[in-house]
């Protein structure tokens, strides 16, 4: 069986005060749990990474940033490259979220360049995918998911995919309160595991995790996980409670 993750997206929340104390809250939340078949991650704001790093040195929760630059250095003004976030602590990194494409421009050829340096530069990538209600309502769903896959995988050959995360965030779910049902999830899932298999192997398709993203929360967990390939979640708002946080790590299918 899939070893499960649970990632939590802070977004832009948390000075490094708060951040580094919410983390020891974590840190001693999960410190006896029986967790042992799961990964957990979060992901700060970068101001945080190397702070909160120091926090979770020990224990079973992993450090991620919520972004990077292809390159590896150079005059690029605010960038942030993967061996700075290595050098921080991380070992994941978030890549194609939705609000980065809608917000400042991201392509699925930038997000290519961005999971081809985080794989250089040994960090697992979290690669992002999902459609909006508009793509969905005018059945277009699928073929949109496809579209991202095969853009952001650009390049990428069995050892680097073998790396990798896929999330399926539907832009609907994000932050709205919304989020498909268990069959639509579950179905997306599917589409996404079958277009690895035919693009890589079955091995790999069987072995690689997809998440599910979109308002995330510790009532509908359950029925989110309820699903066969559904491997864990990538997490927003509720992530940043430490009850709800907490129960969604936790939580185990019947």
């Amino acid at each position: 069986m899939r070893k499960s993750l649970v990632a939590g997206n802070w977004k832009m929340n948390l000075t490094v005060s708060e951040a580094v104390d919410f983390s020891r809250e974590l840190v001693r939340r999960f410190a006896h749990a029986d967790i042992s078949d799961r990964d957990i991650v979060i992901a700060p704001n970068f101001t945080a990474l190397f702070p909160v790093s120091e926090i979770l040195r020990g224990s079973p929760i992993k450090l991620a940033a919520q972004n990077l630059f292809w390159e590896e250095k150079g005059a690029y003004t605010g960038e942030t490259s993967a061996s700075m976030l290595k050098s921080a602590g991380a070992e994941y990194v978030i890549i194609g979220h939705s609000e980065r494409r809608k917000y400042f421009g991201e392509t699925d050829e930038t997000v290519a360049k961005r999971i081809r340096a985080a794989l250089s530069a040994g960090l697992a990538s979290i690669f992002c995918v999902g459609e909006t209600l508009e793509e969905r309502n005018a059945d277009r769903a699928r073929a949109v998911v496809e579209t991202q896959l095969s853009g952001g995988l650009e390049g990428i050959d069995h050892d680097g995919i073998g790396a990798a995360v896929i999330a399926y965030e539907p832009v609907w779910a994000i932050g709205t309160g919304m989020n498909a049902t268990p069959d639509q999830a579950g179905e997306m899932h599917r589409f996404i595991r079958d277009f690895i298999e035919k693009r890589y192997d079955k091995t790999i398709a069987k072995n690689i995790k997809i998440l599910y993203g979109g308002s995330v929360t510790a009532e509908n967990i359950d029925t989110l996980l309820g699903m066969p390939d559904i491997d864990g979640a990538l997490v927003g708002g509720a992530s940043l409670k430490a009850d709800s946080f907490e129960h969604i790590v936790k939580f185990r299918r019947e």
